[in-house]
């Protein structure tokens, strides 16, 4: 089996307003890069390859974090939310009512219009999954860390997710052969430097 860490990106400033950021490149604001800043990787996982998403927020996160020869790749881009990019939920609720709430129920099938489900994230998370032939730490973004956490526990994303996770911790993954992968450890504090 291979660990995987997953660390999703620091605070931007779409982040603060709760705003889908999808594959908008926003960058870390001031306050991210301040509190990234104070942490680096726990000492056990210092020997991993580092990869991460392409978009900018994952990038300065990765080095911020001490993340040397970061690889980038494409699959670990954000979810494709489509129309619904740059709004909230909240907004979206209010705008389109009850079609807005049909299609959350859908979980997996959640599609935003001219966007991707996350059933479509875990299909193009897959063949990456397949690639990974050492221990890696990921810099990605809540909506692949999310479509790899449902892979993980068999989660549909129709109810209460099984586990919380921290979204300013690390996550253990272990990744099989066959490209399966469970949750070794959640919720792993960075340490402070």
């Amino acid at each position: 089996m291979i660990p995987l860490l997953l660390i999703r990106h620091g605070k931007t400033d779409w982040n603060l307003q709760k705003k889908l950021q999808g594959r908008r490149d926003i960058p870390l604001n001031d306050e991210g890069r301040t509190l990234l800043s104070g942490n680096r990787i726990p000492e056990a996982f210092r020997s991993f390859r580092w990869v991460s998403s392409p978009l900018t927020r994952a990038r300065e996160t990765a080095v911020i974090l001490g993340g040397t020869d970061v690889e980038i790749d494409e699959r670990l881009i954000e979810m494709d939310w489509g129309a619904w990019e740059g709004h909230t939920i909240r907004e979206l609720r209010e705008t389109l009512g009850p079609s807005m709430l049909e299609n959350e129920k859908r979980g997996l099938q959640m599609t935003p219009e001219g966007g991707e489900s996350p059933a479509d994230v875990q299909k193009r998370l897959r063949p990456w999954l397949l690639s990974l032939k050492e221990p890696t730490i990921a810099v990605t973004h809540k909506g692949v860390i999310r479509a790899l956490k449902s892979l993980a526990y068999d989660w549909d994303m129709t109810d209460i997710s099984p586990v919380s996770f921290d979204w300013n911790c690390a996550h253990l993954f272990h990744v099989r052969d066959s490209g399966s992968l469970n949750v070794e450890q959640a919720n792993i504090s960075l340490e402070q430097i």
